[in-house]
């Protein structure tokens, strides 16, 4: 029996790596500069084929745009000054953005840990709610 597929979501900056470079840059990327050490625990429990929300964090727009799949587990090299990262690739755009207010409001969302522990840039999605988001936001391009 395979391993089951765990879920997170990942933040970045939309002026520091957003949606649209990932996309333009073959859909591959190296996921680093996690400073954070509950987040780089994150980070390291990931494996391949899990899949992660892609979320722009910042003052103008807090929001799901899209998913990317771990396609290279955890590990370090020079350029890390002594953190690592994990790769991941794009699977495809949501269907509709999840702006976070919209996720505040929705009682099916409550207890989500994004909202507990909004400090931090990597934090694990339980499967009900990974549904929930996928269903406000009709789905991603890539989910059938």
């Amino acid at each position: 029996m395979g391993r089951k597929t765990e879920y997170w979501l990942l933040k970045t900056e939309p002026r520091e790596w957003s949606w649209e470079d990932q996309e333009a840059n073959g859909g591959i990327s190296k996921w680093d500069g996690v400073k954070n050490k509950q987040a780089q625990k994150y980070l390291k429990s990931m494996n391949i084929g899990d899949l992660c929300f892609f979320y722009h964090s910042g003052s103008k727009a807090r929001r799901i745009v899209g998913v990317v799949s771990v396609t290279r587990e955890w590990y370090t090299d020079d350029d890390d000054d002594g953190g690592g990262a994990v790769d991941v690739k794009a699977v495809g755009e949501m269907r509709r953005v999840v702006d976070l207010a919209e996720m505040k409001r929705d009682e099916g969302l409550k207890g989500f840990v994004l909202f507990k522990q909004s400090r931090l840039s990597v934090v694990p999605v339980e499967k009900g709610f990974w549904d929930k988001i996928c269903e406000i936001g009709g789905g991603f391009e890539g989910d059938e």
